[in-house]
């Protein structure tokens, strides 16, 4: 039908409907367009029974069309076909079709789906001016998103999926006010996107999967009505989206995210479904994410997570679907996770768990891996190549007249240190933050070397009962109480198989649950090597009211032979250490600050290292036994403060704002006291020292 007779078959339409009677009279404008709209698509074959008699707004719905009026006026228009339905023929036309659909000024949806349609979605959309839903879904549409989208200002809910658009997400889109779903996967869009979309305030659905789409993502933390953000197989990253805490579905697999989770993650309450697998992502698994209040699906898998899990570790009873595989991650798998219901799936292959199938990883898999990905804290610090080159120098340097000039190095450059030093340093509880990034180490055979120094011939790291503790110490009687300090305090103990133990005791200030302690003992649990007092294990102690931990126990190897001091500057004439075994216990010193720092993620800085802190086994090997663990400073920040002015050697003012250098530091001054043999109390001691040495 040519396009000048359409008032001519207006009117003889007219005409019909005057002579038929209907409940719901539809004007015969609309009527025309349908017929017409019939005509161009011819699909599906159920548009072939249309004609001038149908009562369209009493039409049938059926799985293929469905016609909502409003008294004379279509609002809603559904025609579906088939999701293998091949392109409609070369005589369609999109803009034919738009230019029909005008016809129908009240449409409010519009749904044509899986019909073969194909082109360009024409800017001639923008004319239908009331639509508030539009889904053209699995169809042959390309080309660019039209900008005219935008001028719809009523529209609430655009799905533009399994189609073939291409360019660029149209920055106009975030400025829709009334978007509330927004879906464009599986096309061929590209670019980053818009930050205009930090803007749709009324977002509540996001789904942008399988295109190409790149580059960090706009700051999304202001669209408190977000519920669901599905980015899966794109390009984003590198940093983890910034969300409200309304997300129910958070899809991000198949990107290129890397570094670390933020913390803010375990503060998403409403989380149903979490799918971060096959990323980049790296350091400790925030094992807190299985006890999520609402937590039913997580997946982690092909990424670069480690962490100890432990037996003990709880989960959401609804979690039904679990993958931890291609991991890191070592341990026991958590004893929630093991059942034997048809309901609960979890996977946890080609990682390194103490499990008896083989599907696992050995051990020593996982620790180099994860150097080889160079898992680090944040870039402040990080081990520079030039500090790595300063510690090594530190070991070279004892031996001969670099020795002692090494020790004035290190002594004159705390003591000259000007205070209006402007560089900022990162606090405590930044240095033990689970997000950090992952660069590569510049030097990652150097901290290879260091961490193979940590192979020992201590038990297993693992979980101890109260009850084991309270054998272990007689329940925690006098006799077996070695001090108090600034740490907690300290009890003997003998374990069943006659080892001794040393029990450090915290008492906590806060009411947490144990799930919330696994970035701590995770921690806890890589202080294990050849210099350090090594870290044999853990235990909690809860309170009977609501199962909050009151108290934690940290068990260590136990030393016994005293002392550094002890055995330099205090001991009996005659039995103190030879040079030898003074030069050893020096080297051993450096090579324990040197694990503390580099050869373990997060390195532990500002560990109040004094000689009385280093400790000498049976055979003589210094161990050191002071570290700054972050749940210290979370817990008992007052006390810490107390015990470390009581060193005469710094305010804790100072501690915490060379953090960085001060183990450094604390090592010229244990070196100064190994090569003197006199006890070195105040700072002031330190530059006495050293005028004597240039005089």
């Amino acid at each position: 039908m040519a396009v000048g007779s359409y008032p001519c078959c207006l009117l003889i339409l007219s005409m019909i409907l005057i002579l038929t009677p209907c409940a719901y009279q539809l004007q015969p404008a609309e009527v025309l367009s349908l017929l017409r709209i019939k005509r161009l698509l011819n699909y599906p074959a159920i548009l072939s029974r249309w004609n001038v008699d149908t009562d369209f707004c009493s039409y049938e719905a059926n799985p293929y069309v469905t016609i909502i009026c409003y008294e004379e006026s279509i609002t809603q228009l559904h025609i579906t076909g088939n999701k293998s339905a091949p392109p409609l023929p070369r005589s369609f036309s999109m803009t034919l079709l738009f230019a029909t659909l005008y016809r129908l000024p009240n449409l409010k949806v519009l749904s044509l789906t899986s019909l073969g349609l194909w082109g360009p979605l024409t800017g001639k959309i923008s004319r239908l001016s009331s639509l508030e839903i539009v889904n053209m879904s699995t169809n042959y549409l390309y080309g660019a998103i039209p900008k005219q989208v935008s001028r719809l200002t009523n529209l609430q809910t655009l799905i533009l999926d399994h189609n073939m658009f291409s360019g660029r997400v149209p920055d106009l889109l975030g400025e829709l006010p009334r978007l509330s779903v927004l879906s464009l996967k599986n096309n061929s869009l590209s670019g980053p996107l818009p930050d205009s979309f930090s803007s749709l305030k009324p977002l509540r659905v996001l789904v942008l999967s399988s295109n190409s789409l790149s580059g960090e993502l706009p700051d999304l933390n202001s669209l408190s009505n977000l519920q669901v953000l599905d980015l899966e197989n794109n390009y984003f990253g590198p940093r983890f989206p910034s969300l409200g805490r309304k997300v129910v579905t958070l899809v991000l697999r198949k990107n290129r995210f890397s570094g670390g989770l933020p913390a803010e993650v375990n503060t998403y309450y409403l989380l149903e479904h979490l799918d971060i697998s096959f990323n980049r992502y790296t350091g400790p698994f925030p094992a807190s994410l299985l006890s999520l209040p609402s937590i039913h699906y997580l997946s982690i898998s092909g990424n670069r997570f480690t962490g100890m899990l432990l037996q003990s570790m709880s989960c959401n009873g609804e979690l039904e679907y679990v993958d931890l595989s291609s991991n890191l991650l070592t341990g026991n798998l958590p004893t929630c996770l093991i059942s034997d219901s048809k309901n609960k799936v979890t996977l946890y292959s080609a990682n390194c768990f103490a499990t008896e199938d083989h599907s696992q990883h050995p051990l020593s898999f996982c620790q180099n891996q994860a150097l080889a990905v160079g898992i680090i804290p944040h870039k402040e610090n990080k081990v520079s190549g030039a500090k790595a080159t300063l510690m090594i120098g530190i070991t070279g340097g004892i031996f001969g007249s670099i020795f002692l000039g090494m020790i004035i190095f290190f002594s004159l450059k705390k003591a000259t240190m000007k205070p209006a030093l402007n560089k900022s340093q990162r606090s405590l509880a930044e240095h033990a933050s689970v997000g950090y990034s992952s660069q590569l180490l510049p030097d990652a055979s150097y901290i290879l070397q260091t961490m193979k120094l940590g192979e020992l011939g201590v038990p297993p790291y693992r979980s101890f009962s109260l009850e084991e503790l309270e054998a272990a110490t007689n329940n925690f009687d006098t006799s077996s109480f070695m001090g108090e300090g600034s740490h907690g305090q300290m009890y003997r103990g003998k374990l069943q198989d006659g080892s001794l133990v040393a029990i450090r005791c915290l008492k906590l200030k806060k009411a947490l649950n144990s799930q919330n302690f696994s970035r701590h003992i995770e921690l806890i649990s890589k202080l294990r090597h050849h210099h350090l007092v090594s870290a044999l294990g853990h235990g909690f102690e809860y309170y009977l009211d609501d199962s909050s931990v009151s108290r934690l126990f940290i068990v260590f190897e136990f030393v016994s032979n005293g002392t550094l001091r002890s055995n330099i500057s205090e001991g009996v004439p005659g039995e103190t250490l030879t040079w030898t075994q003074r030069i050893s216990a020096a080297i051993g010193v450096v090579k324990g600050i040197q694990f503390l720092h580099g050869g373990m993620v997060p390195g532990l800085f500002a560990n109040d290292l004094k000689i009385t802190n280093v400790l000498l086994d049976e055979h003589l090997v210094a161990k050191i036994s002071s570290y700054n663990l972050p749940i210290l400073a979370e817990h008992m920040k007052c006390e810490m403060m107390v015990g470390s002015s009581s060193s005469g050697l710094r305010e804790p003012n100072e501690r915490t704002k060379y953090m960085d250098k001060i183990d450094i530091h604390d090592l010229g001054v244990i070196l100064l006291e190994i090569i003197t043999g006199r006890p070195i109390i105040f700072n002031s001691e330190v530059v006495n020292i050293m005028k004597n040495q240039k005089a």
